[in-house]
């Protein structure tokens, strides 16, 4: 219940939100296309100027002390940012000469592609200009020499030039190549926006990474953290609706065998996907549940915000591994227990704010805090389901989620009837949902200083933040969350947004006709 004392700071959170929004964006753009920035990278005697389309992780020059170095193109976090251009674009806040940031990634992407570890060896010993202090934290040359043909999509990461990453890192890494399909399957359905498109090359790159996915998801790589090797929940439901989604679009193209190739390659993810599934514990694990790597994996590492932040990114509203699974609502629900017990911030938190979200439990990657990209996903996760609800979607009803919603919906379980939930509640259980949103955004808003500025992380103990300085994903996470949000009020009709205001940005320059 609001009191007089928080009444107002939620009255004020619209207002705050959308002048975050216009931050975010404007933050997120400078790390595209950044090529006025150059990166003196002295201990691996590199000088690197960002290409036209490379997107970085972050355009702070840092070099892990304090903060990491960054300044990178990770084929993941690339992906998502692109994919939060495109509904700064659908909601006019950026105008549609603003598709030129989009079409510059698909040209610099297709361009990775062709990247080639032997050709690199060939262009010259890159060992002498580095500090041999260093050498050992660089690749070898026989992994170097490795990388031909479609090896390259495995790459975690590459230099914003357009070079191979030649630091050691985990590889290989299979999420980016089906969270870029995602994104640009995304951009082919804005079919009044083909004109400003670049449609030949978009197809080239979509048949590329959708091929790679096909023909790679069964292998082990790292998880979303680049900590663990294995088979993981975030990089197959991304893979599965890539080939779901990438399906559709290639017999619309005329490709029925490869169509049907890949629609049963993601009937057999979805399949694998029950298997993370731990009865006992109720909730989806990051690792199958009977899988080996499970064992070797710490307990406190298998429940992780990377399965809610693998729905979000997937999309989607199947009964099963959505936002309207009974047993992912579990999991979020015990991700938000946890740790709500395991951050200071959070005990100490106000009673109109949610918990702050971390990655896992015992996290020690620099604060081992709450991060603002898996707070703001568990904003986003609410606004979908509101969204879902408001818009008349059938909400299944199970033992994971019976007494959640009745405590939702304030009635008693019993109340809630059989299979699937009454479509008189449905506007009772949207405007809940969307209130749980919002009291994630509450929590951001808490730890965001005036200038708007997020980095990685912000401190379990004292809010305060550390890691990354401007992380480009933590400004397109705050991007698609409110743009769900958006669609969360004008679904459940709790009222119109307001149009927003086309940013004053200058867009970039186009270079030359599109396809």
């Amino acid at each position: 219940m609001e009191t007089s004392d928080t009444a107002p700071v939620q009255n004020a959170l619209p207002g705050w939100m959308e002048r975050q929004y216009r931050i975010c964006a404007t933050a997120m753009l400078r790390a595209i296309s950044a090529t006025e920035i150059i990166k003196e990278r002295r201990a691996f005697g590199q000088t690197i100027r960002p290409a036209r389309g490379s997107v970085l992780a972050s355009p702070e020059r840092a070099s892990y002390d304090p903060n990491p170095d960054y300044f990178f193109h990770w084929l993941r976090d690339s992906a998502l940012v692109i994919d939060a251009l495109r509904e700064l674009i659908e909601d006019r806040t950026l105008e549609p000469q603003a598709l030129q940031y989009f079409n510059d990634f698909v040209e610099f992407s297709l361009a990775l592609g062709q990247v080639d570890g032997p050709a690199l060896l060939r262009h010259g010993d890159f060992r002498r200009a580095a500090d041999p202090a260093f050498l050992p934290f660089a690749r070898t040359g026989e992994e170097l020499a490795a990388i031909t043909g479609d090896r390259v999509l495995g790459e975690t990461r590459f230099n914003p030039d357009g070079t191979l990453d030649i630091i050691k890192w985990s590889r290989p890494q299979h999420d980016g190549p089906a969270l870029r399909a995602l994104t640009l399957l995304r951009f082919w359905r804005l079919e009044p926006l083909h004109a400003r498109m670049r449609l030949a090359s978009m197809r080239a790159l979509l048949e590329r990474d959708l091929e790679f996915t096909f023909q790679h998801w069964r292998e082990p790589c790292y998880d979303l953290w680049e900590e663990n090797s294995g088979q993981h929940y975030h990089t197959r439901i991304v893979q599965y609706a890539a080939l779901r989604d990438g399906a559709a679009w290639s017999e619309a193209m005329g490709e029925a065998p490869r169509a049907q190739a890949w629609r049963a390659a993601a009937q057999e993810i979805a399949r694998s996907l029950d298997a993370h599934f731990d009865p006992v514990a109720g909730v989806y694990l990051t690792p199958a549940a009977e899988a080996p790597d499970t064992a070797r994996l710490p307990s406190t590492m298998r429940l992780d915000i990377s399965v809610i932040l693998g729905v979000i990114h997937a999309g989607g509203l199947e009964s099963a591994h959505s936002v309207l699974d009974p047993k992912i609502l579990a999991t979020m629900v015990r991700l938000e227990q946890l740790f709500a017990g395991e951050y200071k911030i959070n005990r100490e938190r106000a009673p109109y704010c949610a918990p702050a979200m971390g990655r896992y439990a015992g996290d020690k990657y620099y604060s081992g805090g709450a991060y603002y990209f898996a707070t703001l996903g568990a904003a986003q996760f609410y606004y979908r389901f509101a969204q879902a609800a408001g818009g008349g979607a059938t909400i299944a009803i199970s033992g994971e989620n019976r007494a959640i919603l009745a405590e939702m919906l304030a009635e008693p379980p019993s109340a809630l009837g059989g299979a699937s939930l009454e479509p008189r509640y449905r506007a009772q259980l949207s405007k809940a949902l969307f209130d749980l949103g919002d009291k994630f955004m509450a929590m951001v808003r808490v730890h965001t200083p005036d200038s708007g500025e997020l980095s990685e992380q912000f401190d379990q103990a004292d809010g305060a933040q550390t890691s990354a300085r401007n992380l480009t994903w933590s400004y397109a996470a705050f991007v698609t969350a409110f743009a769900s949000r958006r669609a969360a009020m004008c679904s459940s009709r709790h009222s119109i947004p307001t149009p927003p205001q086309s940013l004053a940005l200058d867009s970039p320059a186009s270079t030359d006709n599109p396809d």
